[in-house]
């Protein structure tokens, strides 16, 4: 994959994009995300098949479609492959496929993530997948590392800016760095703790994979425990108006993301606030 070529595709993400569980958009908000301007519909979880995928690509026209992710432990590799060749006739570039090794707590065959992954990846080789429509959920070092020589990059799940800059620095330029961010559209700091504070803390906040590297980025025992410290939440959902929420998740982007993917928390109106996020002026 040259240069030129790995620079095309991560322009087809955009600088942002729209993070959510496989079935929560319906057609029609996935036609209106589109409409707004985001670049990506990423629909996230563990399913064991990409039917869902192939329901939002229909509805929608040009937007670009990943997944954050697609479990190893349960689905074949082969059978993703299958599934990938189908999408691309019927939607040629158009879709992206995120897969990850989950996490040991959730998974009784866990052994060696970072050895499962490759062997996942060698069969995707088999199969006819290119690599540069793949992305690897990855947090720590090596995995980083391993997106960068063997997918288009990483899509890293709860992490900050730090996280995104020391991200940039092992998988160096031009590979896909595409962080996801929880967002709530709340000028109540109290409000919006008590939405996104939830979601982190379960399952998140007792998961190996994720405290280790939040503590890798300065985080304590403290700041993890009963549900998460202020400071911690704060770092991991954005929240405020539209204009501090953009001002908090583009912070990714300084920090050398090429692309961040907003999960929007709690929200009586979805539509209204990605438009109201996607309308705030840079900071």
């Amino acid at each position: 994959m040259t240069d030129s070529d790995r620079a095309s595709h991560i322009q087809r993400f955009g600088r942002h994009g729209v993070w959510g569980g496989f079935n929560q958009f319906s057609p029609e908000s996935a036609r209106e995300i589109e409409r707004l301007g985001y670049g990506t519909i990423w629909l996230g979880g563990s399913p064991a098949h990409l039917r869902p995928v192939r329901r939002v690509l229909e509805a929608t026209e040009a937007i670009t479609v990943a997944t954050g992710i697609v479990n190893i432990w349960n689905t074949d590799a082969a059978a993703i492959a299958a599934e990938f060749a189908d999408l691309e006739q019927d939607f040629p570039g158009r879709f992206y496929l995120g897969i990850g090794a989950g996490h040991p707590e959730a998974t009784a065959e866990y052994t060696s993530p970072y050895r499962a992954v490759q062997q996942y990846l060698d069969v995707l080789d088999d199969r006819g997948v290119p690599v540069n429509r793949r992305i690897l959920a990855a947090l720590g070092p090596r995995m980083l590392a391993l997106s960068a020589e063997r997918a288009l990059g990483a899509h890293p799940y709860l992490t900050t800016p730090g996280h995104t800059a020391v991200a940039r620095e092992t998988v160096g330029d031009g590979v896909l760095l595409a962080p996801e961010h929880k967002v709530v559209v709340d000028a109540d700091p109290q409000a919006a703790r008590a939405v996104g504070r939830p979601p982190v803390d379960q399952p998140y906040l007792h998961l190996r994979n994720y405290t280790s590297n939040l503590k890798r980025l300065g985080y304590t025992d403290a700041d993890i425990s009963d549900g998460g410290s202020d400071a911690l939440i704060d770092a991991l959902v954005a929240h405020g108006d539209a204009a501090t929420v953009r001002a908090q998740v583009d912070e990714h982007l300084a920090a050398g993301a090429d692309h961040v993917a907003l999960q929007v928390l709690g929200s009586s109106d979805l539509t209204a606030d990605l438009a109201a996020i996607l309308a705030s002026p840079k900071r």
